[in-house]
């Protein structure tokens, strides 16, 4: 039998947009898509059926509609919902994903689309399937673009990274392609541990060199101490981790962390503190910021 999804839509002024992806994440959406017309933006998510009833629902419209009102948006969101079925829930999304140029040397490519002749990018290929990271929110955008600034052509010797919370696998894909030697990739949705090997195995790279675990830090198997962290979740599960990055850092461990909101970032960073980590750079991105972190 086929699954059922709810198409949740979103219409509302683009001062609004970040606040609806963050709460389409914050409930673990199993995709989104997103149009804008001038000042208005048009956001879409897609969750199981079982997830929401219609008092769900209603309630998440009276949610987005008080998030206007706080952030003083005169213009109240309009939402609707409705089911849709497997091979729609696939169309609907990928048919508003194109080829996406991050940084300088980066292009995220769909799967399903032909790459650009112009191959002076290292191409990344890509089909996410359910799990979150398809390069066009801004914290994957910016964490890719930190990776790119670590891992430059004239890094000093091959690194071993962790990515905890790997989704669909973009961030470790990514560090592979900019140079990493070998990553370990874990995320506790087993969706995103089978869209991490499936990307993985779509773009060629070694099984032995982006290792795949179902769980969090705790689940990691490393042999050693790792060069770099990579996080991309939201700050609240950042902040349960933090304690535990010591147990898989050196004293010349760096990580790169988003998913974190700009008032957030406070929070995050006495955290880090507490830990023995110092934020190095923050990084913005409309409402989102991402922290490249070291330690003293």
């Amino acid at each position: 039998m086929a699954n059922t999804w709810w198409e949740i839509q979103v219409t509302c002024s683009s001062l609004l947009e970040d606040t609806v992806f963050w709460r389409f994440e914050n409930w673990d959406g199993h995709g989104t898509a997103s149009e804008s017309w001038g000042q208005r933006s048009q956001i879409k998510a897609y969750f199981p059926q079982q997830r929401f009833c219609n008092v769900d629902l209603a309630a998440l419209a009276l949610r987005f509609q008080q998030d206007a009102l706080c952030l003083g948006i005169r213009e109240l969101p309009q939402v609707t919902w409705k089911l849709i079925e497997d091979e729609d829930w696939a169309r609907s999304w990928k048919k508003y994903w194109q080829p996406q140029p991050i940084g300088d040397r980066l292009l995220i490519n769909p799967a399903w689309m032909e790459p650009p002749t112009d191959l002076s990018r290292l191409i990344l290929r890509l089909d996410p399937g359910t799990a979150f990271g398809t390069g066009t929110h801004p914290t994957t955008q910016l964490c890719l673009e930190s990776l790119e600034m670590r891992l430059g052509e004239k890094s000093p010797a091959p690194l071993t990274l962790a990515d905890i919370g790997c989704g669909s696998g973009i961030l470790s894909i990514g560090a592979v392609l900019l140079g990493a030697r070998h990553i370990y990739a874990v995320d506790t949705d087993p969706l995103a541990v089978k869209a991490t090997g499936e990307n993985r195995d779509l773009n060629g790279i070694d099984p032995e060199r982006i290792q795949i675990a179902q769980g969090s830090i705790d689940s990691l198997d490393v042999s050693e101490p790792v060069d770099g962290i990579v996080c991309n979740i939201l700050a609240e599960v950042i902040v349960e981790l933090i304690p535990h990055f010591n147990d898989i850092a050196k004293a010349s461990t760096w990580g790169i962390l988003s998913g974190v909101l700009l008032e957030q970032s406070k929070w995050v960073a006495d955290t880090l503190e507490a830990h023995g980590w110092m934020v190095a750079t923050l990084w913005r991105r409309g409402d989102w910021c991402c922290l490249n972190i070291r330690r003293p």
